[in-house]
């Protein structure tokens, strides 16, 4: 998977900056997606095209756990965020959501926004195609990847009884 990336630094970016609580009134991807990062970066929204990647700090969707915030960022067409370290309950969520949440050390200092990754999630290899740098992971568990491959775990349910 490619796509031109978003980075956040910053350590500890909460579920309320990633969609603020003053719109969980809402369920729908679409709507949500009009508001996704603007208490952090109120550009996010103009410039996220389908297909790009966040890369943040460590702890990345900490705070309350919602759903809502998966959503927006899926919304907002973003396919995938990379993550020093990712707080436990946003983790799980993406899973469950079928949005890939990729855990890589240290790499929130060396991604710049715009640009050009390249996720190979079988191998555990993030390519910075900018920078012409590599990056390894410890590639997601099977069981996980294939629920994100079903689009959830729902969908994964529904095929496991079918």
């Amino acid at each position: 998977m490619k796509g031109f990336a978003h980075s956040y630094p910053r350590a500890h970016i909460n579920t309320d900056e990633i969609i603020p609580a003053r719109y969980l009134n809402m369920d729908q991807e679409k709507d949500l997606a009009e508001h996704a990062m603007e208490d952090l970066d109120p550009d996010f929204v103009k410039n996220v095209r389908k297909g790009d990647i966040i890369v943040a700090g460590e702890d990345f969707g900490c705070g309350s756990s919602r759903e809502h915030a998966v959503w927006a960022l899926r919304g907002a067409g973003v396919r995938a965020v990379i993550a020093d370290t990712f707080a436990r309950i946003f983790y799980r969520n993406c899973i469950n959501n079928g949005f890939l949440a990729v855990e890589c050390r240290n790499i929130s200092g060396k991604i710049q926004t715009g640009d050009e990754l390249e996720i190979d999630v079988k191998d555990g290899v993030i390519r910075n195609l900018t920078q012409n740098e590599k990056y390894t992971f410890l590639p997601i568990p099977e069981f996980a990847q294939e629920i994100i491959d079903a689009g959830g775990l729902l969908n994964y349910i529904a095929r496991k009884v079918d």
